[in-house]
């Protein structure tokens, strides 16, 4: 745990009782710190107070006494209207913040020598394969690396730091809405597209919170950005501009005069007068496809701005075992492979899966989000059949009628087992590819569920299917 400095003696409101919002009082009271802890949800409060915390009715307490709001980042900030515990906030002159917020003051308030080193990582895409491939190549040369945020480990629970420490921590847009003094020694922004504009009102608010990311970095520190698409190119313009820190674009679509790019998964160091060749992504059997080459570009450029040999970068890529939920085989039956890409919540995140199979069997669905799957009817041939689940079915059913054959299945365990069935016929070699497009929330808690949903539907398939061997 890292406890948390500045809030010594004072009390702090927390709201949202989940995970991150427990952590944070935990790490509070431990820095000198009471707290206050409120949940809309009676169970959640109950869970609170089973794990040894006392609860306060933040909706009739008097909020003049609180020296800060300590939001919990599924909480709606501004959009699609503030939640009541913000209103409360405001009208009281209370400070909002978020638990990377908290991390940051607590860095910035240590004494210079014992400050850790931090890599931040956001982007629509890509983020969580990318910070656990810094993480690796971290480890690899030796470091002693924390890996959380918005992967894994809250980042408050994380080992408390130390001078020599690297802290690599996954940042979404609704975390960096809640952070204004982070310093990251190396900041990436991986790409943008539409995602989450429910939370940010546009596409303008939701690239401003990603922008966040980079505002308080300075001469001697390095900023990863994407250029494949055209926010990340604005962005790149925009900063280079500002002439601070040592500037680094990545590419997985072009050659480049400067930075690092990926051309037919090789990787290319462009740093110095030429560019060099540096590793052959091909090989590296956890990062296939294009998505991966850009992710790989960014942990290579973010593992030399941490001042990694670039040698020991290049060959720790090759021995990244992948990460749970993105493209993850959980799974082969016969001649039939299961592919776990529950990670892919928006339809260009299952662009890059269904980008890598030629041909496949494709469970999706779930909530839907702005847009929906229209954006990947290029794609849609490769479909041999579509296994739609949760809200999204019927509205996914319509746009695939004409294009593809689909069934709406409901259920993840259905879709499993009418998919595997159908592939199973074939007689051919087949994947059944599990890549929503949509976030989870209408039937699981996160995207991590779903994933272990798909992977325990896979097994009972295995079970059945040895029964029925061996009767």
């Amino acid at each position: 745990m890292i406890p948390v400095r500045g809030f010594e003696g004072k009390t702090v409101a927390v709201f949202g009782l989940a995970r991150t919002g427990l952590a944070a009082a935990r790490a509070l009271v431990a820095g000198g710190a009471k707290v206050a802890l409120w949940d809309d949800k009676p169970a959640t409060r109950d869970a609170a107070v089973a794990d040894g915390f006392e609860v306060t009715d933040l909706t009739s307490a008097d909020w003049s006494g609180f020296a800060a709001l300590m939001l919990s980042p599924g909480v709606p900030l501004t959009h699609p209207k503030p939640h009541w515990t913000v209103d409360k906030a405001r009208a009281n002159g209370v400070e909002i913040l978020g638990d990377i917020e908290l991390f940051a003051r607590t860095v910035n308030a240590a004494p210079e020598h014992k400050r850790p080193k931090i890599v931040a990582i956001t982007g629509t895409n890509g983020k969580s394969t990318t910070t656990a491939l810094i993480g690796h190549i971290c480890a690899e040369a030796g470091r002693d690396v924390r890996i959380g945020g918005n992967i894994g480990t809250g980042v408050l629970s994380l080992e408390d730091m130390h001078g020599g420490a690297v802290y690599v921590l996954e940042l979404s847009s609704y975390q960096l809405d809640l952070t204004s003094s982070l310093h990251a020694d190396v900041a990436l922004i991986l790409n943008v597209s539409p995602d989450h504009l429910e939370r940010h009102g546009d596409m303008e608010g939701y690239v401003a919170a990603k922008k966040r990311i980079l505002a308080n970095q300075d001469k001697g520190d390095t900023a990863v950005i994407g250029v494949d698409d055209a926010w990340g190119q604005r962005i790149c313009t925009e900063i280079t501009a500002a002439n601070r820190r040592t500037i680094v674009p990545i590419s997985a679509n072009k050659a480049m005069s400067r930075g690092v790019y990926a051309l037919d998964g090789l990787l290319y160091d462009a740093a110095g007068e030429r560019a060099t060749q540096v590793a052959d992504l091909k090989r590296a059997r956890s990062l296939p496809g294009r998505h991966n080459w850009q992710n790989a570009a960014a942990a290579y450029a973010a593992a030399k701005g941490l001042g990694i040999d670039s040698a020991a970068a290049a060959r720790a890529l090759m021995t990244f075992p992948g990460l749970a939920h993105r493209m993850e085989t959980v799974g082969t039956l016969g001649k039939v492979r299961f592919v776990n890409d529950s990670k892919a919540t928006n339809a260009d995140a299952a662009r890059q899966a269904m980008s890598s199979y030629p041909k496949f069997y494709w469970i999706a669905g779930g909530q839907p989000k702005t847009g929906g799957i229209d954006d990947l009817a290029d794609l849609f041939p490769r479909v041999i059949k579509a296994y739609l689940v949760g809200e999204a079915a019927p509205a996914f059913a319509d746009v695939l009628q004409g294009k593809a054959a689909a069934v709406q299945s409901g259920t993840i365990a259905a879709a499993v087992e009418a998919a595997y069935r159908d592939a199973a016929h074939s007689g051919k070699d087949a994947i059944v590819l599990l890549s929503p497009a949509c976030a989870s929330f209408d039937q699981f808690a996160d995207f991590e569920a779903r994933g272990e949903a798909f992977r325990a539907a896979v097994a009972a398939l295995a079970a059945g299917k040895t029964t029925e061997a061996s009767a």
